[in-house]
């Protein structure tokens, strides 16, 4: 399979903008299952790789509205699944606040309904609001990854302990399982006990893909050993490039090749017929943003109580975060970088919760997504509309069809489950 770009949906209802719900026309909401499933058809007409649904675990009205209200995720693509044919379905899942055991069974349930099309995004959850709502307490940065590491372990072997032909299903003899290749995982960790298997038998792909989005060290070997597709933060080409060269770097030792594992900034395109146009657009989006709702997200983001800064003074030092590492990184250093104030700080983060913003012509678009792709920052992008429908609609119609004309990227749909679709091996 030749190299081309590919792209994935971040999927919030109300737009990834803070404020997109706004717009004329907008969807104002993420619990109706109809107005969901327009956009992720939208989506398989620009035929787009996958969906990918963030998630946290508490609700919190000052929040991304989102985030606060939504459908949880693996219900809404269990019936996205009944509307959709080619798409990935990608949902998060938390390994701090979860059991591998569900989750896998989860999962390979979801896989066997779309046909081979799920994918698990494994986070740690940063928010140390949620802990809350598990009555527990929050663990730190090093504890949480240790967990996820285990986890994902046991969902691995959870995944693969029915062999391919374990249910024969012979009438002649009556024998409907092989207990010969349905295995116990017997796992006995540091944080789980796990018998095993799972009650469904090995799903179409295999096992459903793992998505990951640490950008920490612990986050990176994560990814490096486990993750079929990584979502990064970021703001700079040239960071992207290296982000990218020192992740692929750490393949080798993990038996892996560096065309196994498909990298996907986050980027919110507004785009326009005209870079005029298109600036208009996201002019009238920053136009609703108000000063304690943007200054909300910043505190969330950084978990750490931003009002009594300045905001027209300089970006303070926040030492170590120990929620959101890769996101404060990529933040701070585009503060710096540019010598922002903590006001262009917080209209960024109100504008993409902290990604990307590209805003143009569609050409201009093309070009810079074709820049990236082609000079090693990325294999494809995590597109975050500001707001839908039209956010996505004007990415389809206008932005796609330049890429296709540049043999970039794809005029139809490879058969098969999402792994082949994403050329990566069963």
């Amino acid at each position: 399979m030749s190299r081309e770009i590919r792209l994935g949906l971040f999927l919030l209802g109300t737009g990834s903008h803070i404020s997109g719900w706004r717009m004329p026309g907008a969807v104002d909401g993420f619990e109706d299952i109809a107005q969901i499933a327009a956009i992720c058809q939208e989506a398989e007409r620009g035929l787009f790789d996958l969906i990918f649904m963030g998630d946290n675990l508490n609700a919190d009205p000052t929040a991304h509205p989102s985030y606060c209200s939504r459908l949880e995720p693996l219900t809404m693509l269990s019936a996205i699944a009944m509307q959709t044919t080619h798409v990935g379905l990608g949902a998060t899942s938390s390994t701090t606040y979860g059991d591998p055991w569900t989750l896998a069974r989860a999962f390979s349930s979801l896989d066997h309904i779309s046909g081979g099309r799920a994918a698990w995004n494994s986070v740690t959850t940063s928010a140390p609001q949620a802990a809350a709502n598990f009555g527990t307490s929050h663990p730190d940065h090093a504890r949480r990854y240790e967990r996820s590491a285990e986890f994902i372990e046991v969902v691995k072997a959870l995944w693969t302990a029915w062999e391919p032909g374990a249910t024969p299903k012979d009438t002649e003899t009556g024998q409907y399982f092989d207990p010969d290749r349905i295995h116990p995982v017997n796992h006995d960790g540091a944080f789980f006990k796990v018998k095993g298997p799972i009650n469904i038998s090995r799903s179409p792909q295999g096992r459903p893909l793992i998505l990951q989005a640490g950008g920490s060290e612990a986050g990176q070997e994560l990814a490096a050993k486990h993750a079929d597709v990584v979502f990064t933060v970021t703001q700079d080409r040239d960071e992207a490039a290296a982000f990218y060269a020192g992740l692929k770097a750490r393949l080798p030792k993990n038996g892996r090749s560096a065309d196994k594992l498909v990298v996907m900034p986050g980027v919110m395109p507004v785009v326009g017929r005209t870079e005029q146009e298109a600036r208009a657009k996201l002019t009238r989006l920053m136009s609703f943003v108000d000063d304690g709702t943007a200054l909300g997200m910043l505190s969330e983001r950084f978990n750490t109580d931003m009002s009594s800064y300045p905001l027209d003074g300089p970006v303070p030092d926040l030492g170590e975060n120990d929620a959101y590492h890769a996101f404060a990184q990529a933040m701070l250093s585009k503060a710096r970088r540019e010598d922002m104030s903590l006001r262009d700080l917080y209209a960024l983060v109100a504008a993409a919760r902290g990604h990307w913003v590209l805003c143009g012509s569609a050409e201009q678009i093309a070009d810079t997504l074709q820049e990236w792709f082609e000079c090693g920052a990325a294999d494809g992008f995590n597109i975050m509309p500001g707001w839908f429908m039209d956010g996505l609609s004007d990415f389809v119609d206008l932005v796609v069809p330049i890429l296709q004309e540049r043999g970039l990227y794809k005029t139809a749909y490879v058969e098969g489950t999402l792994r082949d679709k994403l050329g990566l091996p069963a």
